[in-house]
């Protein structure tokens, strides 16, 4: 039995892990469960799955935790909460399912405590790649893709190691804004950008899917997950959501990895892993009633963070810490309705464009170019309109 802990288990992908969980009970032991601020559904995970281990964000939250508890777990909370949780919980496997920047830290920790990371953070890598991949190497961790992108491109790598690898290519959906006027970009709202023609996500990575920030992430991610060069990335639009990723290897051939619009099938795969034989939740791909598969290069015009991303990818050193933190900071800036949709590529490009790239770093370069970068994005919303 598996002893799980699941960092941001009331988000999307914490809550479908716990879907995952429920119907292999017999798999997992849940150790951790944390959440930012949804302390009524982090009581009923709890009380459902009762691990020991509980973090919730503040100590007022924490109280608020405790009065919907049926049992009484040792609750962690506020800066170094998270961390001590982690330190404390004794899993032996952890789904990092947190947003942003801030799951960096808590999946070095868990590798330094020899735990297997599932992860869908992508922070993680593009901030602290060659730190996070070093680490786990030294000390035999596996990392499991649980993206569905990066998670396909693993299940199609499976038993073809050595063949020789011409590329792999990341589909996206293209958004909301795919066939958008684009002198109407910078007039669509918060609401409209939240709305993923196929795929139920939170906010942050909802409005990454909108500019197709998030398949930029996902290329400096892929490079460290898969240790290839990012010019062997491609990102094709692929509007139907089907397949989720291809190989190509140098005879020609392409394998790819089809399936619903469904997280369940990464995150159970990384979690069993190796093993195959679990509980699905029953989602399936119906090929008899036919499907009309289109794939689209991305126009850099209508995603111009994707352009810089690809060049960001080439660069390395501390330019994907400037580029992470910047759009985390722009995107939460326009959901709040402070900016417009545009502004959030003007911003990333305009701080970028201030940095000084070093390709000489340690932990705590990147955790000062992530604050500068936050700080500069910030200075400049404030003259933004």
């Amino acid at each position: 039995m598996k002893k799980i802990a699941i960092l941001g288990s009331t988000g999307s992908i914490g809550v479908t892990s716990c879907d995952v969980i429920r119907v292999n009970k017999d798999y997992f032991q849940v150790v951790l469960l944390t959440a930012n601020t949804n302390y009524e559904l982090l009581a009923k995970q709890a009380n459902e799955f009762r691990p020991a281990y509980l973090y919730i964000s503040s100590k007022e939250l924490s109280q608020k935790l405790t009065t919907q508890l049926q049992y009484a777990p040792k609750i962690f909370y506020g800066d170094t909460g998270l961390l001590d949780a982690v330190c404390e919980c004794g899993a032996n496997i952890l789904l990092n399912a947190l947003v942003g920047s801030m799951g960096l830290l808590p999946t070095l920790k868990a590798i330094e405590l020899s735990m297997d990371i599932a992860l869908a953070n992508k922070e993680t890598l593009v901030l602290g790649g060659d730190i996070v991949t070093s680490l786990a190497k030294s000390k035999g961790v596996k990392i499991l893709p649980v993206d569905s992108e990066h998670n396909a491109i693993f299940q199609c790598l499976q038993g073809n190691q050595q063949r020789p690898l011409k590329r792999i290519i990341l589909t996206a959906s293209g958004g909301p804004f795919l066939r958008t006027p684009l002198k109407e970009l910078a007039s669509v709202t918060p609401e409209q950008a939240l709305k993923h023609p196929t795929w139920g996500m939170g906010k942050k990575i909802s409005i990454d899917s909108a500019t197709m920030v998030n398949k930029g992430l996902e290329i400096i991610e892929a490079k460290w997950l898969f240790d290839i060069p990012s010019t062997m990335i491609d990102v094709l639009i692929h509007p139907q959501s089907i397949v989720h990723g291809m190989v190509e290897f140098a005879d020609g051939s392409l394998l790819s990895m089809l399936g619903p619009t469904s997280m369940s099938i990464p995150i159970a795969h990384a979690l069993f892993y190796p093993n195959s034989e679990y509980n699905s939740l029953g989602q399936t791909l119906d090929m008899s009633k036919g499907l009309n598969l289109e794939f689209i290069s991305p126009d850099e015009e209508r995603f111009p963070l994707l352009a810089i991303a690809k060049h960001v990818a080439q660069e390395l050193g501390t330019k994907p810490a400037v580029f992470n933190a910047v759009n985390e900071v722009a995107v939460k800036s326009f959901i709040d309705g402070k900016i417009r949709f545009t502004d959030i590529h003007s911003v990333v490009e305009k701080v970028l464009s201030l940095h000084t790239n070093s390709k000489k770093y340690d932990l705590k370069t990147l955790l000062e170019v992530d604050s500068w970068a936050r700080n500069k994005a910030e200075e400049l919303l404030r003259g933004t309109k």
